[in-house]
């Protein structure tokens, strides 16, 4: 099986989880002003990348940099990895490929600490990364605690580049964002996963 066979239903069971959708959790956050290097990128590479529409050219237009743009503002305290195998534990189908972590660590040689997963919704479809996503973050969490972290709270994000969703894992509570937000408000977007790696959502 793996990450991108379980299902939102199928995660909930497996993992007896309680799924929240109906709360705002991002709103509040304050926005985070962008570089003109990400403007300028994102101004040429949206129209680019929506025209092309693939998942490849939306991973590699928009969301990479939009990743790179958020490990320069932490001065590259944080590593991030894409298309990183992550078997945590294959009895539990928790193994697989992730297409993005993001790790509260500088260590860019090996995956240290993951405090973000990043799924890129596959068909445009939003929904259909929530799965996915949770059994990243729940992977996530146990790897934390295998390595001796405490991380009590997870985070997550499903996208297809031009679409941001927020996910949120704490005990076994899974808060989905009620809002999405567009590429076009990159400083919100920006604004949300800085908040995520300083752990204030």
């Amino acid at each position: 099986m793996g990450y991108s066979e379980f299902t939102l239903k199928q995660v909930k069971k497996d993992f007896n989880l309680t799924i929240i959708e109906n709360k705002d959790i991002t709103s509040d956050i304050k926005e985070i002003e962008i570089s003109e290097n990400l403007s300028a990128t994102l101004n040429e590479n949206v129209p680019l990348a929506l025209a092309i529409n693939t998942e490849k050219a939306r991973s590699e237009l928009i969301i990479i940099n939009v990743l790179l743009e958020l490990k320069k503002i932490f001065k590259n305290e944080l590593s991030l990895f894409s298309g990183t195998e992550f078997n945590v534990d294959k009895q539990k189908n928790l193994n697989g490929f992730c297409d993005y972590i993001i790790s509260n660590s500088p260590e860019q040689l090996f995956l240290n600490s993951p405090i973000i997963t990043i799924v890129e919704a596959k068909n445009e479809n939003i929904i259909s990364g929530y799965g996915q996503c949770i059994a990243e973050m729940i992977a996530s969490k146990i790897f934390n605690e295998q390595e001796g972290e405490s991380t009590s709270v997870i985070y997550g994000v499903v996208t297809t580049g031009s679409i941001w969703k927020f996910l949120k894992l704490e005990n076994n509570i899974v808060h989905i964002d009620l809002k999405e937000y567009h590429i076009n408000n990159a400083v919100k977007i920006m604004g949300i996963l800085s908040a995520m790696v300083k752990k204030n959502v």
